[in-house]
């Protein structure tokens, strides 16, 4: 029997560990239950997150004729698959790009985001735009379903196969109803109970989509609830956050938080007055500008320093998440060895400010800058380097006095004051420049290096285009182009390229006459 126009093609793309192997079990026996014909086979992914591992089911969409044998593909074919449930964003977007959805397909999709590998490595900001996949996705697709399900699955305390099967239950793309789904998870024997809150939760969503202003509201209550925060914290920050667009209210809770963990809850207040006063200077043409300003504030306030990186060195999370990528077991020693290459510039930038220029005038002069570096293998797991590292990290308090803190808040002061400048008179232009601060990252050489770029760019685009000297839409390409050419050049040849051009004249030095002492000459055999 050819099966081609009564086949039904569900295509299930999931990461390794979230059970989509499980939920295409799930749906082999719902189907098998309802007295339906079906094959499912599997193709494993990759590893460090490059892609997914897919799972294709294909069934009859009623019972087979008596005597008749159905004959299923083993692969989607672009153009004849019906539904796509895809545990993640991207991997939705990888599923249109190849051609699985169409007008014929019922796409449901997580909007969160687990990053790729080639998306971290990127010297900047290497993130796919989430909205950009997601219109994709609603062009393409006969109907889109698309809503968070990491959230759905957190709350529930399950797995997120359980909710993708939710999702494709609510969604009215399976043949069978809804209580078949829930027998056959009953019927799993593991986590039922949760399994089926998480079931539910997404089988709500899915029937009666909840609309997309509160759920972004209630996204940024619920990084502050999940951010460990007294509940007079949490109200009084969700009180700031109320009246700012969607967006912004998500990105500076989590931004709030992370100066709250980097320095204390005062450095988080003032970061939420740079954000108001951004806010407050922005107009609606420019709310893509204020959104990726506010990021890079976030980011830029939480400079890495040695005080920073000894301190998330020496964390419970971090052994732990080491201890996990070790796959040690229970009762197995781990011992974790930090490399190290202080220099100079280092030392200096967490001391006080005077002594810091002092340190860095005289290293300067005697040409030790970039030179004298000493290398240090600590052992983090010992007593000793443990404690060493806590030393490092117990520097916080005395941060705010550092050469290292006076330069990072100088310089963003006058990004601060130009972003609400830019804001009000040119969007295009305060969308660049809110990406400047890309440039400045790491510490040390890294560090140096971004110091001199962020000059550059400075003197040669910024200035000019304040002043009004070029055209605004010409300023901000022009910006554009320096910024892209300046993050594919991570050795910082343009810097040397930018400096003045050495002088052919070399400087003489005068020295007193040796004494010469004349020696005998010995006569030859």
């Amino acid at each position: 029997m050819n099966s081609q126009d009564n086949a039904y093609g569900i295509l299930i793309a999931a990461l390794g560990g979230e059970g989509g192997g499980v939920l295409a079990d799930w749906l082999v026996q719902c189907a098998l239950r309802h007295g339906l014909p079906v094959q499912a086979t599997s193709v494993p992914g990759v590893a460090q997150r490059t892609g997914a591992t897919s799972y294709y089911i294909e069934l009859l969409r009623e019972p087979a004729p008596a005597g008749a044998t159905p004959v299923f593909g083993l692969t989607p074919v672009a153009g004849r698959v019906d539904v796509v449930v895809a545990s993640e964003l991207l991997e939705a977007a990888r599923m249109v790009e190849r051609g699985f959805v169409t007008a014929r397909t019922t796409l449901l999709a997580s909007t969160h985001r687990i990053y790729t590998t080639v998306e971290k490595m990127h010297m900047a900001d290497g993130r796919q735009d989430p909205q950009r996949l997601a219109d994709a996705a609603r062009a393409l697709a006969r109907k889109t379903v698309l809503f968070d399900m990491e959230a759905v699955t957190t709350q529930a305390g399950t797995v997120i196969s359980a909710v993708m099967f939710g999702a494709l239950a609510g969604a009215g793309v399976l043949p069978w109803p809804r209580s078949v789904c829930e027998d056959v998870i009953r019927a799993s024997g593991k986590g039922v109970q949760a399994s089926l809150a998480g079931f539910a939760a997404a089988f709500d969503e899915a029937a009666a989509p909840s609309s997309a202003s509160p759920e972004v509201s209630k996204d940024a209550l619920q990084v502050l609830a999940d951010g460990g925060l007294p509940q007079a914290l949490q109200s009084e920050w969700a009180l700031r956050l109320q009246p700012w667009p969607a967006a912004v209210q998500l990105l500076a809770a989590h931004g709030a938080l992370r100066c709250r963990d980097y320095q204390n809850g005062a450095y988080a207040q003032a970061f939420l007055d740079h954000v108001q006063a951004l806010v407050s200077a922005a107009t609606p043409e420019a709310s893509a500008a204020l959104e990726e300003a506010v990021r890079h504030l976030a980011l830029w306030m939480c400079f890495e320093d040695v005080i920073r990186v000894a301190d998330l060195k020496t964390r419970r999370s971090r052994y732990a998440r080491v201890t996990r990528e070790a796959q040690a077991r229970p009762g197995d020693i781990v011992r974790v060895t930090e490399h190290f290459k202080p220099g100079v510039d280092e030392v200096a930038a967490v001391l006080p400010r005077a002594l810091g220029e002092w340190l860095v005038a005289l290293a300067t002069r005697r040409g030790w800058m970039g030179k004298a570096h000493v290398g240090l293998h600590i052992r983090s797991t010992s007593l000793w380097g443990y404690l060493m590292l806590r030393s490092l990290a117990w520097l916080r308090p005395l941060r705010p006095r550092s050469l290292r803190y006076a330069q990072e808040h100088e310089t963003l002061s006058v990004w601060l004051a130009a972003m609400r400048q830019v804001l009000r008179e040119s969007h295009a232009f305060a969308l660049v420049l809110a990406g400047l601060p890309q440039v400045l990252k790491g510490y040390g050489d890294t560090q140096a290096r971004g110091r001199l770029n962020y000059a550059r760019l400075w003197s040669t685009h910024v200035v000019p285009a304040l002043s009004g000297a070029p055209g605004a839409p010409q300023a901000a390409s022009d910006l554009s182009a320096a910024l892209k050419a300046t993050l594919a050049d991570p050795e910082g040849k343009l810097n040397q390229a930018h400096r003045a051009p050495a002088s052919n004249t070399h400087p003489v030095f005068w020295a007193a006459k040796a004494r010469h002492r004349e020696t005998p000459l010995t006569p030859r055999a």
